[in-house]
């Protein structure tokens, strides 16, 4: 990856008894999440992107452009970096419209450009509106519009999902799933709702104690062990890029694709061939047999082989197991069984035996709308 399609965020800094070590190297497209729990120093990292933070050394380039480098004292101020921030509060002027807000800042207004953005957020209703009279959901669409209206180069998320009740988190959050395909600027969003992680991410971070812990595509890190503490046994999950295939139209289905030459069936998707989708597949929706089964109604039935069994918990009576399997040549899929289960087939590393999937989720398709093109 070239400088120009990347984001360094390499710095050292010391914050009253925290101590950061930052090392991130990340895509310079999609929303990439830094997850982790509170405290963990999440906007930390972000503050030091938008220069709210000076670290102590280190190094933050966007797109090819430095803004911080601590061995030839280069730290471009904040009006100058180019980057639009989205806090946990709206943080609109009351006195202002939402036109006002929303235009507030802006060196160069373009029509095109204030539509685009007005249309994408369905905030077009709201323009002759005052703060006041709005809903949480509300603010923050106008917030995500005014930051967007500045034209920057990074766009940085402080759980802005955050301070809504759930109603609220559900009115927004499509619109931010559709900002990840419209918008051709880098995103960087803090969270620790998996489920915002799940339903946005293209890249995760995961932070801790001031530390990077992992990083790679989502679906790369959801399931590593780097995940495991954010989520319990039953929660366990596999998540796959995959892509639709073709439709089965006398009985509503769509075959997409895992892998080369893995693919299976789930409920009918309006998307044409090729068209990318995130399917999660939990782990307590796969069993697993020797002997490919004969007339079930299950329809998603793999060839596989057991890479890897894990135990989990101290008592056997209350023992659970999970296992590790090779679908093809480059995908892998969790499944949870029993300990008899284990025992009674015999199951151990190597062994060829049938995966059946018995429920899949669409947690991710990529919106077919116009892009945003970045406006210099």
């Amino acid at each position: 990856m070239s400088q120009t399609q990347q984001i360094v965020i390499q710095f050292q800094h010391k914050l009253g008894h925290a101590q950061f070590d930052i090392d991130l190297v990340l895509p310079a497209q999609g929303i990439t999440a830094l997850f982790g729990r509170s405290g963990a120093g999440k906007t930390s990292i972000i503050n030091a992107v938008s220069g709210l933070l000076t670290p102590d050394s280190g190094r933050i380039n966007v797109g090819g452009q430095a803004l911080f480098d601590s061995s030839n004292k280069t730290n471009v101020p904040i009006h100058q970096r180019r980057v639009g921030y989205v806090f946990q509060d709206a943080r609109l002027f009351p006195h202002y419209s939402v036109k006002g807000n929303l235009c507030y800042g802006v060196k160069s207004f373009e029509q095109t450009h204030f539509d685009q953005i007005v249309d994408l957020l369905d905030i077009r209703p709201l323009l002759s509106r005052y703060p006041a009279s709005l809903s949480g959901g509300e603010k923050q669409r106008v917030a995500i519009g005014r930051a967007l209206l500045a034209k920057p180069n990074i766009l940085l998320m402080d759980e802005p999902l955050a301070s809504l009740d759930l109603p609220r988190k559900r009115e927004v959050l499509p619109f931010l799933e559709q900002l990840a395909h419209s918008v051709k600027i880098p995103i960087l969003y803090v969270s620790h709702s998996l489920h915002e992680v799940l339903h946005l991410a293209n890249y995760l971070a995961i932070i801790d104690a001031g530390k990077v812990v992992a990083s790679g595509p989502v679906a790369q890190i959801w399931s590593s062990q780097a995940m495991r503490p954010w989520q319990s046994f039953a929660e366990q999950s596999t998540l796959f890029e995959a892509q639709v295939l073709a439709q089965h139209e006398q009985y509503a289905l769509t075959q997409v694709s895992l892998a080369n030459s893995v693919s299976i069936w789930v409920q009918k998707l309006a998307l044409e061939p090729k068209h990318p989708v995130r399917l999660q597949i939990r782990a307590s929706d796969v069993s697993i047999t020797r002997v490919r089964p004969e007339q079930t109604s299950i329809r998603n039935i793999l060839p596989a082989i057991i890479t890897q069994i894990e135990r989990h918990g101290d008592d056997v009576n209350k023992e659970s197991v999970s296992i590790q399997l090779q679908l093809g040549t480059e995908c892998l899929l969790w499944a949870t069984i029993t300990p008899w289960a284990l025992a009674e087939l015999a199951l151990k590393r190597g062994d060829e035996v049938f995966a059946q999937i018995k429920g899949v989720s669409v947690t991710q398709r990529d919106v077919a709308t116009p892009a945003l093109v970045r406006q210099h």
